[in-house]
């Protein structure tokens, strides 16, 4: 039987950012996981001349610690931010592209929004904030914008970042960026512009809001977590992991790659898996607690890399395309990846990523694979104007836990993981269950809590 301090559960980001930050104070741990290779669902393909992602595409530098991180890392990888064009996002409106606008005059003058609509904007700095915390997203955004924002500029992001439904997410665990501007400064309008006027400190003006990959892909990224870890601290390939409570701490057992029994001691652990396997995974815990936790949803999605040698469809500048629910078309959005970052693609072709089922059309998700083709053949023809469809690459990925939904029964969820945490001592539930879902929000999570053991 191994001995050690802490043990992490699960190589995806959180888990090795946190296991980075305890090399760097010195500590003694080991992390374990599942699969064969460190990273989670974040995984790069290098093939026939593309290069693209099987999970997440991008990350956003939204908090201090992403740059710190790759400060740190800067001898292992090299990150990069996405071109210029990024910044530019197309909507779909009666089968047009419309570039998204930024800005309270491009507002006005857009036409993704109706004109009852954009004259309700200029008062929306002098509306009274609302007082219900547990307000859906699309009931915040009708009440403070009108409708038509909420079908052309809010429920497309929504389909981009959660693949869900606005009118299923809380905005104040969903988005809560959004919903403390509210109840801050009274209006997304106007306290916006007041925290750009707020004067920043160095450490805040390192989230720079870019998007951002490594070169090579993401698994490069992950790879330098693990180098910096350690490799001879990450156990990789265990099965049935479970977790036991005992008078010296936590006893974890699980079987290796060989079938031979592991067991490691630990005064604490660390957890990030899915809420779905809390249950196996710490028999221990109250039933009753635990509902709360692994009730959380999880949306289906299906992901399709395509990728063309010579590109003859429509200009690709931007950072892609964004589709509302409303259009009534059978994928979420498109990724213009080799348009974002170098090297994606031959020269002179062109790597896209297309994205399927989300939460309003999970029956999309139970496609077969000739199904799929023939669905995203039909929309890239249209959509991005090709007169055929013959890539030189095209993969599905499917995810049938691809992105948790912070919905109403969030608040419950997260006071039962306090009351978990403060029952039993040394454990800590982490992962997407809390905290947000994008990489930025792991990579501060995992450091947050490494600064806690």
């Amino acid at each position: 039987m191994q001995q050690t301090d802490i043990i992490v559960i699960g190589a995806g980001l959180t888990g090795l950012t946190c296991a980075h930050h305890l090399a760097k104070k010195n500590r003694n741990f080991i992390v374990v996981e599942t699969q064969n290779h460190v990273g989670g669902v974040i995984n790069t393909v290098k093939e026939d001349g593309f290069v693209y992602e099987t999970g997440p595409n991008t990350g956003v530098i939204s908090h201090p610690e992403v740059a710190d991180l790759f400060e740190d890392l800067k001898d292992k990888m090299t990150y990069e931010v996405a071109d210029e064009s990024a910044k530019k996002r197309y909507v779909l409106k009666k089968g047009k592209w419309v570039a998204l606008p930024s800005g309270l005059v491009g507002g006005v003058t857009t036409p993704l929004f109706t004109w009852f609509d954009k004259f309700r904007l200029l008062g929306e700095p002098f509306r009274k904030p609302g007082t219900n915390p547990e307000e859906t997203l699309a009931e915040m955004v009708k009440r403070r914008m009108g409708k038509s924002f909420l079908n052309y500029a809010v429920d497309p992001f929504v389909m981009g970042v959660y693949a869900g439904d606005p009118a299923q997410l809380v905005t104040k665990y969903a988005l809560p960026k959004l919903y403390n501007l509210e109840q801050n400064y009274g209006s997304f309008i106007g306290g916006s512009v007041k925290k750009m006027r707020e004067p920043k400190d160095p450490e805040m003006k390192k989230a720079t809001k870019k998007i951002f990959s490594v070169k090579g892909g993401l698994s490069n990224f992950m790879e330098a977590l693990q180098t910096s870890i350690g490799k001879e601290r990450i156990l990789l390939g265990l099965q049935n992991i479970t977790v036991e409570k005992n008078d010296d701490g936590y006893l974890l057992k699980a079987t290796n790659a060989g079938g031979d029994p592991v067991e490691i001691q630990a005064k604490q652990v660390v957890s990030t898996a899915g809420a779905y396997a809390l249950p196996e995974l710490f028999p221990f815990l109250p039933a009753q607690q635990v509902d709360k936790i692994k009730n959380l949803h999880y949306t289906r999605v299906v992901e399709v890399a395509l990728g063309f040698k010579q590109w003859k469809g429509r200009p690709l500048d931007a950072f892609g395309a964004l589709i509302p629910f409303c259009e009534k078309r059978d994928i979420l959005g498109i990724m213009f990846m080799s348009t974002l970052f170098e090297n994606r693609a031959p020269k002179e072709g062109a790597l896209v990523t297309i994205f399927i089922g989300g939460v309003r059309r999970q029956e999309l998700c139970d496609l077969d694979d000739n199904a799929i083709r023939e669905l995203v053949a039909r929309e890239a023809k249209d959509l991005l104007e090709l007169d055929d469809f013959n890539p030189d690459l095209f993969k599905i990925m499917r995810h049938s836990h691809a992105i948790p939904q912070y919905r109403a029964d969030s608040k419950e969820r997260f006071e039962a993981i306090e009351q978990i945490e403060a029952q039993y001592s040394g454990l800590i539930l982490a992962g997407n269950l809390r905290n947000g879902i994008g990489m930025a929000d792991r990579i501060k999570q995992g450091k947050t809590i490494a600064e806690m053991l």
